[in-house]
């Protein structure tokens, strides 16, 4: 069937939104890779003076600090102690372990990314269950696809009540052909370009109630829904220490040198015995040294101090350090004593903050992905699903020590049980599964080991006798 006037409406309105995004993380996208060169800044450089231009790569440094400390590791349902696994095996399934990685870093550079959920592949063979029960199979084959989109593709269009996305589409282009995906409440629809025209391919009425994509956005605003990116702030300050590298770059080649001067020499000076000009090196290095007029004067200025660059750009790292957080050493600004494991902790404060803060942002959206592809899989709304936990591997970086002495601690006081040690110590759930079954092992092996175990550690207290046989 065509697509009616309001489905061309909001695909014409999405279609803009997606170029005018294009447009801005292009620019983006070129300060994290570090390539927004200074003649892009509007500095006037004469031509020749070209191959000297250079910029810092800040941008990029800041967002990938963020990003490598962003890492889930599992999902936990309200009854639950442990991270549910048939949540993970849908995790597992579609490869979001490394594709959340891209679409964190996505939402970080340009401050908002995409995340598609829809039904599976039935034709994918099945995987054998672990306990070879029918019903896992059938699950697993039911597998919801979970993908990952990039702003410069997609974009959605929010309830102004509800805050949830009430269209939303993609554009993207194969061997030429221009296709666009639109996707409704209750239908999606499959479209090509044909003639400058989308024409309707297919279309699938699922029936789900709300749209199947679920936005990621790096700091959402009420006046700015859409997110911005983790860069925004220190654009200014990057194209500023860009000029300073720059000017430092042309002073180096013309000032660094000292330069000589010639005063009283006459054009004989600067020919050769066959009364052949010199070249302009040849004068420099040569017969500049021996002139025919004993008058002439020979001189050199001193080379110009260029340590007034190195104070600028470092003045510049410590303003970008002020705003993002971000230590100085990672912006390659050498300490004179390393800094101790407390010291890293303190210093990277506010950058463990920051990832906390787009934690909670991207827990609710990957709570909202799990629960449409629980409802895909089942065919039913799950209402556990409303109080799912994301957890996440620590933003800190403790040292390996450091983390299993704090956890030998807790867990010798009783505060935490060994279990809990286990997942401080950033063992996946996999791991921790297998150190548990060989615990139990151990246990049903050795009881009288496991009775030596339970035992207080400290010696017990000597009585205190009483007062009176004391006295006698």
């Amino acid at each position: 069937m065509p697509l009616s006037d309001d489905e061309k409406t909001v695909l014409a309105r999405l279609f803009l939104k997606v170029g005018r995004a294009e447009r801005r993380n292009r620019l983006l996208d070129a300060y994290y890779e570090g390539e927004q060169r200074v003649e892009q800044l509007g500095l006037a450089i004469p031509p020749e003076l070209r191959r000297f231009l250079t910029i810092v790569a800040w941008p990029g440094t800041y967002v990938d600090a963020l990003a490598e400390r962003i890492t889930l590791e599992g999902f936990e349902l309200p009854d639950e102690t442990e991270s549910d696994a048939d949540l993970w095996r849908i995790w597992q399934a579609n490869a979001l372990d490394r594709e959340s990685k891209l679409a964190h870093l996505e939402a970080l550079k340009f401050g908002q990314a995409f995340i598609v959920v829809g039904a599976g592949d039935a034709d994918t063979p099945d995987a054998p269950s672990p306990d070879g029960g029918d019903e896992d199979r059938s699950r697993e084959a039911a597998t919801p696809l979970i993908t990952v989109e990039s702003s410069n593709e997609m974009a959605v269009e929010l309830s102004p009540r509800t805050r949830q996305p009430i269209a939303a589409a993609k554009f993207y282009t194969e061997d030429g052909v221009a296709y666009a995906t639109l996707y409704q409440p209750n239908v999606t629809v499959w479209l090509e370009r044909r003639n400058a025209t989308w024409v309707e391919v297919d279309r699938d009425e699922h029936e789900l109630g709300v749209v199947p994509v679920v936005p990621l956005t790096n700091r959402a605003q009420l006046s700015r829904r859409h997110g911005r990116s983790a860069m925004s702030r220190i654009i200014g300050l990057t194209d500023a220490a860009a000029r300073a590298l720059t000017n430092a770059q042309i002073a180096t080649e013309a000032l660094a040198v000292p330069q000589r001067y010639v005063v009283g020499a006459q054009p004989d000076d600067f020919k050769d015995k066959d009364g052949n000009v010199l070249t302009a090196w040849e004068a420099y290095f040569g017969a500049v040294w021996a002139l025919k007029n004993p008058e002439a004067k020979i001189g050199s200025l001193s080379a110009a101090d260029l340590a007034n660059f190195s104070g600028i750009v470092n003045h510049y790292a410590a303003l970008v350090s002020g705003v993002t957080g971000l230590p100085m050493r990672y912006l390659g600004q050498a300490t004179t004593n390393p800094p101790s494991a407390e010291g890293i902790l303190a210093d990277e404060s506010r950058l463990i903050k920051q990832v906390e803060d787009f934690e909670v942002g991207a827990e609710a959206a990957w709570e909202r992905v799990q629960e449409i592809g629980v409802r895909i899989r089942d065919g039913e709304w799950d209402p556990r699903m409303k109080q799912l936990e994301t957890k996440w591997r620590s933003a800190a970086t403790p040292t390996r020590a450091q983390a299993a002495d704090a956890a030998v601690k807790l867990v010798s006081a009783g505060i935490l049980p060994v279990e809990a040690a286990w997942e401080d110590m950033g063992y996946s759930p996999a791991r921790r599964a297998k150190l548990k079954a060989l615990r139990d092992a151990e246990r049903a092996a050795d009881p009288v080991l496991e009775i030596a175990r339970s035992l207080p550690t400290q010696p017990a207290a000597p009585p205190v006798e009483p007062a009176d046989a004391v006295a006698g």
